[in-house]
């Protein structure tokens, strides 16, 4: 299925690392994208050379949400056709670590505020017969990643969710409606930038290291082509569903992917030298 590059691209999260690297691919792309942010000052300055079209957005207030996606609606001739669902937060460690608080927040923005936005998003397409809704999860959404517990339930939640909902989408009839899930390896970005002698984040440096351009790249092509799920590379995709469908086996490489994680870190650290960036 082939969706033509038409009206306008929400995407949350943008204004800095892969949110923003997503907002320029599209815009490159043809879309007229609307950059959201927590920070709005941030999301202007990462708007102005895409057009200048940006929002102060809080993924996990619903009234917000719908006001975005109507903005967008109402902002082009095509109406809103792509949400991308970028914003999320990263803790690592051992589960018992993190407080009730953080724990709570961690769900929030990347799980209940990926869903908030979904669903505002669909309240507009399915209206207009047509839209995409394209989530950034992770390989950590198709597997639990020691070290990053509670950042790998809130992406298996997204996961189920978007699943779920497109499933929803085809029982009701619509077609033309679509929600993707991007699932990417770890990515050089500043979630991870402070991570490099963090044993909590072992697990997002086993294998390959991806750029936010390459990543933005990939969901350029899914936002022409919806697929329910694409894991970049598809190779990591292929071992993570493997190991996820072998617990006990996953259990028993704890060793081998704690030293690959080691590894890995030593590489990166080394390629982006002293000033870690």
């Amino acid at each position: 299925m082939t969706t033509p590059v038409r009206g306008a691209a929400v995407v949350t999260g943008a204004a800095g690392g892969l949110g923003r690297a997503i907002a320029a691919a599209l815009h490159a792309d043809g879309w007229t994208v609307l950059l959201t942010d927590l920070d709005a000052d941030a999301a202007a300055t990462a708007a102005a050379p895409l057009g200048g079209w940006s929002r102060a957005l809080d993924v996990r207030d619903e009234a917000a949400c719908a006001e975005v996606a109507a903005e967008a609606a109402g902002g082009t001739a095509g109406g809103l056709g792509l949400w991308v669902n970028n914003a999320g937060i990263l803790v690592t460690g051992p589960s018992w670590e993190h407080d009730a608080a953080t724990r709570r927040r961690v769900v929030e923005v990347n799980a209940l505020g990926a869903m908030t936005g979904t669903l505002a998003a669909l309240a507009v397409m399915r209206a207009q017969g047509h839209g995409h809704v394209l989530n950034v999860v992770s390989l950590a959404g198709l597997i639990a990643a020691p070290g990053e517990t509670v950042y790998a339930a809130s992406k298996h939640a997204l996961l189920a969710f978007s699943l779920g909902t497109l499933a929803d989408l085809r029982m009701a009839g619509l077609t033309d409606v679509h929600v993707s899930c991007l699932c990417p390896d770890g990515i050089w970005t500043p979630m991870l930038h402070d991570r490099l002698d963090d044993p909590g984040a072992l697990a997002s440096f086993t294998g390959t290291m991806l750029t936010p351009q390459r990543v933005a790249a990939r969901a350029a092509r899914l936002a022409r082509h919806p697929r329910p799920v694409v894991s970049l590379p598809r190779w990591r995709g292929a071992q993570v569903r493997l190991l996820d469908a072998l617990p006990r086996l996953a259990l028993a490489l704890t060793p081998v992917i704690r030293a690959a994680g080691r590894a890995g870190q030593r590489r990166q650290r080394h390629r982006v030298g002293p000033d870690g960036s």
